[in-house]
């Protein structure tokens, strides 16, 4: 009996160990730090509560994921292109307003952010010049809301061929 019941213990350790393995491993794919993910906007396991926001700053938005990493709160926005060297602008653009939608509702900025590629995940230092090109950016966004017409701002045909209003648009490539 004593021989079953060891027999039983050990399965279940081998069975706890397995799914331990597996857990850090999956964690490993996501990209994201260890820690505690507190919020998720991805749909997939978690309703998200209500999206970030500032007031001072007009600015709202939903990270893919908060994570809370040995007591600081990390952005994480997951993307799916592969095969970059580095990310692109847009996307660090992206994360930086969430590093400051942190920054404004947590009272504390975050020293950085990650950005999720499937294949590679970067870790972009959240820095003062950071924060004040996207404020600039942000400044010159709602700028050009106010203006009568707007120039296109980018050189990429793909940007054209994929966008709603190329048929009604004087600049496309």
């Amino acid at each position: 009996m004593i021989f079953v019941l060891l027999a039983v213990c050990l399965l279940c350790l081998a069975a706890g160990l397995l799914l331990l393995w597996r857990s850090r491993a999956g964690q490993a794919r996501t990209g994201l730090p260890p820690g505690e993910i507190i919020y998720a906007d991805t749909g997939d396991w978690m309703a998200c509560e209500r999206p970030l926001f500032s007031n001072r700053h007009r600015l709202t938005g939903r990270p893919d994921y908060l994570v809370r990493a040995e007591g600081h709160i990390v952005p994480v926005e997951v993307k799916s292109t592969k095969g970059l060297q580095s990310p692109y602008e847009s996307h660090l653009l992206q994360l930086m307003a969430y590093c400051l939608l942190v920054e404004e509702t947590e009272r504390h900025a975050p020293s950085h952010g990650l950005v999720n590629y499937p294949d590679r995940t970067f870790r972009i230092p959240y820095t003062l010049e950071a924060r004040s090109r996207l404020i600039e950016l942000l400044a010159e966004i709602r700028a050009g809301l106010q203006a009568d017409d707007v120039p296109r701002s980018h050189c990429d045909p793909r940007r054209c061929q994929y966008c709603g209003f190329r048929s009604y648009c004087t600049q496309s490539l």
